[in-house]
């Protein structure tokens, strides 16, 4: 028989599930339904659902890819792609509207966990770990908020009605100070490991490796900054419970076999064909022939990012599809960075799952966080903490380049070793839903947007474009939220 993770019930149950919002099925309803042990576990199901629809498509993809510099939307495609690429954003939007209501659906459900499961008659310890596990997934979606919108609501209570959603925006501050605790409180609940069909819930390791780069994103551009050293803290501290490491391939970390593997902290399962994501024919070339439901072409690679890659990093023919072979000619298509045809632009193709035959639903992970990033966070922070590289710095960035099949680094600034720890973010996580956050955070979204002129890109990035505008339908709805400055 076949055996799933956790993840993978949850996608077979998104949907089937008790309602955990507030109708009622037949005799089943809030007031009734948190009573058994059972109802806890389907609850904590339903939390983790909440992670299929943010993460298997574009909700978070493609500002990460077409608002920086390292994708290009198809032109004849979806409006809003096209203006985020050329900053010519509105509050309608469709995409920040999409990360606002997946992230406090998401923290509605961690809520109403910490509200109605502790008065639940059951084994404490496995209690004890669902809490973790709700203060962990809130954490991590009002990180998501706070890096696209700046100061939010904090919404701490379950809603209940109408009255609850009044609620004024907290500061920046405010809100990683909840984050923190939250992940502070989650790590000394949350187990180091899990077996069987728990594998993919969240851990201590996946807390602490989180909180670091929370710590590193709350630093920001202040040199000064405390959060540099708690940042490289923390990630040693993930590194240290001797859990995770690197695959010997990068293409292993990305495999069907590998998902929940040895260098994976926290990524989303799926199900291929049954319940997945859309990396594979969302993101192969438009029309191509060699998917299910043939290509759609979302977006294509930048020339920027494409060639930022050295001719010998092993990663580059993992990441992308530079030509195929049509099934029926056998003839081979290859592809560019420059041809203006949709259907003859290089593809992002990393996570595409060759296996799938349903349209939609490949199986391969969402990596939200992996070892090879708490290396490069370690680096990253010790360098800031430091002034400059030492000897621990210098090894966490050159075990992800070896791996590369990159000659080790030596002998840099703190400036050059700082370059070089963002270049490596570039090439590693590149379609992980990190680059945006990752210009931003750094101060360099503007100019990497300007330099980034591919198919007439000429947009009109002002500073303010560093958040989002928040969704207009919310300003409506609640008269205590302030927009975004310039929107």
């Amino acid at each position: 028989m076949k055996k799933y993770s956790i993840f993978s019930v949850f996608m077979i149950l998104n949907g089937c599930v008790p309602d955990l919002d507030l109708a009622s099925k037949s005799n089943v309803s809030v007031g009734t339904y948190y009573q058994t042990p059972s109802d806890a576990k389907a609850a904590v199901v339903s939390m983790y659902s909440m992670l299929r629809s943010m993460y298997r498509d574009e909700v978070l993809m493609t500002p990460n890819v077409v608002a920086a510099d390292d994708g290009i939307p198809f032109l004849t495609g979806n409006a809003d792609r096209v203006a985020l690429w050329n900053y010519n954003l509105v509050p309608t939007n469709t995409f920040p509207g999409a990360i606002w209501s997946n992230a406090y659906t998401g923290i509605q459900r961690s809520n109403i966990i910490l509200n109605r499961i502790p008065p639940i008659s059951m084994d404490e310890t496995t209690k004890k770990g669902y809490v973790g596990e709700a203060k962990f997934l809130r954490a991590m979606h009002y990180f998501t908020l706070v890096q696209c919108f700046g100061g939010v609501p904090l919404v701490l209570n379950e809603t209940t009605g109408l009255a609850d959603a009044t609620i004024a925006r907290a500061t920046k501050d405010e809100v990683y100070k909840q984050i923190e605790t939250d992940l502070k409180e989650a790590e000394t609940a949350l187990p180091k490991t899990y077996t069987g069909a728990d594998v993919g819930k969240a851990t201590q390791g996946a807390a602490k490796g989180l909180l670091a780069k929370v710590y590193l994103t709350w630093a920001g551009t202040d040199a000064a900054s405390p959060h540099w050293a708690l940042a490289a803290a923390k990630a040693k501290e993930a590194m240290d419970l001797g859990l995770y490491n690197l695959w010997d391939n990068y293409s292993d970390v990305f495999s069907l076999a590998g998902r929940g593997g040895k260098e994976s902290l926290f990524e989303v399962l799926y199900i291929t064909d049954l319940a997945g994501n859309n990396f594979t024919t969302g993101y192969a070339p438009r029309g191509a022939p060699i998917v299910p439901g043939n290509g759609s072409g979302i977006f294509r690679v930048s020339q920027s990012l494409f060639n930022s890659y050295p001719a010998n990093d092993k990663r580059k023919p993992v990441t992308f599809l530079t030509s195929f072979v049509q099934p029926t000619t056998k003839v081979t298509t290859p592809l560019s960075v420059t041809d203006t045809d949709p259907a003859k632009g290089v593809s992002f193709w990393k996570l595409a799952d060759l296996t799938s035959t349903v349209a939609g639903n490949g199986g391969k992970s969402a990596p939200i966080l992996r070892y090879a990033e708490v290396l490069l966070i370690y680096a990253e922070a010790l360098n800031e903490a430091g002034k400059g590289p030492n000897a621990q710095a210098y090894e966490a960035l050159n075990k992800v380049r070896a791996r590369a099949g990159l000659d080790p680094l030596s002998g840099l600034t703190y400036q050059t070793f700082k370059e070089a720890v963002w270049l490596e973010r570039r090439l590693e996580l590149c379609f992980e839903g990190q680059r945006w956050f990752d210009l931003v955070r750094t101060g360099r979204l503007l100019s990497a947007v300007k330099a980034e002129t591919s198919f007439g890109r000429a947009t009109t990035i002002q500073v303010f474009h560093t958040l989002m505008p928040i969704p207009q339908r919310e300003i409506d709805a609640n008269p205590a939220l302030k927009q975004n400055e310039g929107y």
